[in-house]
């Protein structure tokens, strides 16, 4: 179950004093403000743009596209629980406190395709507990 993102807010996320979850993004922030704020405190982000998806289909080409899968993404549920608890295609250079992955659009999307984001959100659910012991965890915020 995806709950608020709890006080003190992104801010806590990103210096870890919030554990890593999955979490809807405050109405006050955006995608590209929150990716930025993620970079600046060292996370790796992504934002994954969900207007005008409304088919399982149309959501894993815009996971593949948006996040920058690897080849070898095979646009199934199954591929992309691999792709986030291998996150090797997401790391560069350097060292990440954490990964964040952002969504827009999410209420959208579920709205259309309501089995599909119960499925998504499960799958985000289950990738954020795998890292969540690991030096850098992973965490989704659906906006």
């Amino acid at each position: 179950m995806t709950g608020l993102l709890p006080a003190p807010g992104l801010t806590g996320l990103l210096l870890g004093t919030t554990p890593p979850g999955t979490y809807r993004l405050p109405p006050t922030d955006t995608a590209p403000r929150v990716t930025a704020l993620a970079a600046e405190a060292e996370w790796r982000a992504a934002a994954l743009r969900l207007g005008g998806v409304t088919t399982k289909t149309a959501f894993l080409d815009r996971c593949a596209t948006d996040l920058e899968f690897p080849e070898w993404f095979g646009r199934n549920w199954d591929a992309l629980a691999d792709c986030l608890t291998d996150l090797s295609w997401w790391r560069e250079e350097g060292k990440a406190r954490g990964y964040l992955l952002v969504t827009e659009d999410w209420a959208a999307f579920r709205k259309a395709a309501p089995k599909e984001a119960r499925t998504a959100e499960a799958i985000f659910g289950d990738a954020v507990d795998y890292w969540a012991d690991a030096e850098a965890p992973l965490a989704v915020l659906l906006g």
